[in-house]
């Protein structure tokens, strides 16, 4: 039964990935007309570089909180259930992520905890580097944003782990869970902000790949790249009704993007990127299921070849 759950939910999010996909299909054409196979191999690359970075957030609060998991499992965990963000609901991928954890010994409230805490992180650190990087490349493109990064000295007290553990418990209470058994540490949550930072660079190289090719190019553009991508992913991850932060993001960028693109340029790197990331969460995912059945496989043939 189990098994039949987890390919039903496999295939309901490849099947709105590829609708994701097959909406947008003409302005993708006419988008990727414009790059060279070179910039979208790079910008590939530079995605699951930065997924990995995301992967390594979560993970890094997950142990913190007393579920170290190795790399493979929790690759495995996270990957796959992120897919579940192209369902229509924002709860599939902490659902995914919980029943699977659930199998490695990772208690449900520890799962849920983790995956929660990863989106302040995400957010947290997205508005600091996307205020550096903007201020410094083009300081004139914050201000109609400004608004936004009240929100980063707000988080930052968030982020004390005696206000955060604080926060967590009285959720956890409400719901009528049981406490987490470890709180969270200052150095678990500064390893986990210093992971989705380098996320987030390797998030701008990405849009950078695609930008040089509508005819920017220099180290203000990379800047730029990595404060317009970091500031349209947060305002995305804001809206948390819409599947994946779809239609969302992409406004943003193509906004955030006005000062040194023209609207067509803007739209098709925005549409670009949206469809390279989607690419970077099938591969991510394929990958990390193939890795952590090979890892089970060869377990289970080293215990049957002891036995025998």
């Amino acid at each position: 039964m189990k098994r039949l759950v987890r390919v039903a939910f496999l295939l309901l999010a490849l099947g709105f990935g590829a609708w994701a996909v097959a909406s947008k299909w003409d302005e993708i054409q006419t988008g990727f007309a414009r790059l060279s196979w070179q910039s979208l191999v790079l910008s590939l690359v530079a995605v699951i570089a930065a997924l990995c970075g995301g992967m390594m957030t979560w993970r890094a609060l997950l142990a913190d909180l007393g579920s170290p998991l190795p790399f493979r499992a929790g690759a495995k965990v996270f990957f796959v259930g992120q897919l579940g963000k192209y369902i229509p609901g924002s709860l599939w991928p902490v659902i995914a992520q919980m029943e699977m954890g659930r199998e490695l010994g990772v208690p449900r409230s520890r799962s849920a905890a983790a995956f929660f805490l990863t989106l302040p992180v995400q957010l947290a650190s997205g508005l600091l580097i996307s205020a550096v990087t903007l201020l410094t490349a083009l300081p004139g493109s914050v201000a109609p944003y400004a608004w936004v990064f009240l929100l980063i000295p707000v988080l930052a007290v968030v982020f004390e782990p005696r206000v955060i553990n604080a926060v967590v418990g009285f959720g956890l209470r409400k719901l009528k869970r049981e406490p987490l058994e470890r709180p969270l540490t200052r150095r678990g949550m500064l390893t986990a902000l210093g992971w989705a930072l380098l996320g987030w660079i390797a998030y701008g190289l990405h849009l950078a790949a695609i930008i040089h090719e509508l005819g920017l190019s220099g180290v203000s553009m990379v800047l730029f790249s990595i404060g317009a991508f970091a500031l349209s992913w947060c305002l995305g991850i804001m809206t948390f009704v819409v599947p994946a932060g779809a239609g969302v993001r992409e406004v943003a960028m193509v906004a955030v993007l006005a000062p040194v693109l023209d609207q067509g340029s803007a739209i098709a790197a925005a549409l670009c990127s949206r469809i390279v990331i989607v690419l970077g969460d099938l591969i991510c995912a394929g990958i990390a299921g193939l890795a952590a059945r090979r890892s089970v496989d060869s377990q289970s043939d080293s215990v049957q070849g002891k036995a025998v």
